[in-house]
């Protein structure tokens, strides 16, 4: 396997013309779209956008893939990817939950211990092992022009919408509730622990390494972790909530669903009046939806500075595009039924002290060992 260069990489004066044109163009319009919204909806919604554009930027530029790092630790038990996820969730998680202690006008992704979350989550696991990337990978992907991941990304969101249309039922099969780790050992503690968690995983995953340079290379992908953590917290002081992808997604649909004439009232999720204000209102003042957009532009952004942007399609058979296709509609339903996807559920959950978090990353990594064998069987690449 070939490695990717982690150095966030811009335009410089060896780069084509063509290039340095298109990404001034690309930035020109990222800004237009800036002033735009912070005229129509307001300032925050505007950073938001702004925070979105740089979480796609680090996630393009460096190649952080969440989904990638499980894969490469499984096939080539190279723990770079791992690693620095654990860098920016613990990073992340030791500004947040003493945040959310601290101000309790935040709100963290703090969620119920369910069935669904460990059945969601497992799924999850598999599917975004065929569809090659999670929520956040997904997105960024689709942002630089992936011809796959444009096909998942569609049944991400249906498969959401689809999801909250059921959820109550899947809660119904059993579920606590919501633990924060905060509550029961403070906010020191509660960080402690966590890291202490890491830590020995980190310390596991290195003694059974086989390799540190078969896709990752470099500080790069350490220095994404950082600013991913750094952007994190940003949408959590900003938005008053953590960074997700999962709702968003799901509120598209929902507004596909209603243009479409489909009644949503007296549904047990969008029937709430919270809900019901959100599909009447512009998809702009949805915090979540506000920052998928920015994603989606700063990947493009940073993919065509690198040169990545539109890469050859992974799948050359009708049966992996039909396998990219059902894999979005499996993530998408899948990670409502989990509370999240590896952002909502596993960085943001986790660095709010969720316990959700861990048993989502335990369940998720469990579906992502089949779905690697699943991924292999249809022949896709590494």
């Amino acid at each position: 396997m070939s490695a990717v260069s982690t150095v966030l990489t811009f335009p410089a004066r060896g780069v084509r013309r063509e290039t340095r044109v298109a990404v001034l163009a690309l930035s020109l319009a990222a800004l237009v779209a800036w002033l735009g919204i912070t005229l129509l909806v307001g300032l925050r919604q505007g950073f938001l956008f702004l925070i979105g554009v740089g979480f796609g930027a680090v996630l393009a530029g460096v190649s952080f893939g969440f989904t990638t790092g499980w894969r490469v630790w499984i096939r080539d038990r190279d723990p770079t990817g791992l690693l620095a996820q654990f860098v920016a969730i613990g990073l992340a998680m030791a500004v947040t939950i003493p945040l959310l202690a601290s101000h309790p006008e935040l709100s963290g992704a703090i969620a119920p211990v369910s069935v669904s979350v460990v059945i969601g989550a497992f799924v999850f696991g598999l599917a975004m092992q065929v569809a090659d990337g999670c929520g956040s990978g997904t997105l960024y992907k689709a942002g630089l022009g992936n011809a796959f991941a444009l096909l998942v990304l569609p049944g991400f969101i249906a498969g959401s919408f689809f999801g909250s249309l059921h959820l109550d039922r899947w809660l119904a099969l059993g579920a606590l509730e919501p633990i924060a780790l905060q509550d029961h050992f403070g906010a020191a503690g509660a960080v402690a622990l966590q890291v202490a968690v890491m830590a020995v995983l980190a310390v596991l995953l290195w003694r059974r390494r086989r390799s540190t340079q078969t896709r990752w290379r470099g500080r790069g992908i350490y220095i994404g972790a950082v600013l991913l953590a750094v952007f994190g917290v940003l949408n959590l002081i900003v938005a008053g909530q953590p960074w997700g992808i999962v709702y968003g997604l799901g509120l598209w649909g929902a507004k596909i669903a209603s243009a479409l004439g489909m009644d949503l009232s007296t549904n047990a999720f969008w029937g709430r009046e919270s809900q019901q204000a959100l599909l009447h209102a512009s998809v702009l003042t949805d915090v979540t939806s506000i920052t998928n957009f920015g994603l989606l532009a700063g990947s493009l952004i940073a993919a065509t500075a690198r040169g990545t942007a539109c890469p050859p399609p992974e799948a050359q058979r009708a049966s992996q595009w039909i396998a990219a296709l059902v894999a979005g509609l499996a993530l998408g339903y899948s990670s409502r039924l989990a509370f999240g996807c590896n952002v909502g559920a596993y960085f943001s959950g986790i660095s709010s002290g969720s316990l959700h978090g861990w048993i989502w990353f335990a369940a998720a990594f469990a579906g992502s060992l089949i779905g690697v064998k699943v991924r292999t069987r249809l022949g896709l690449p590494k």
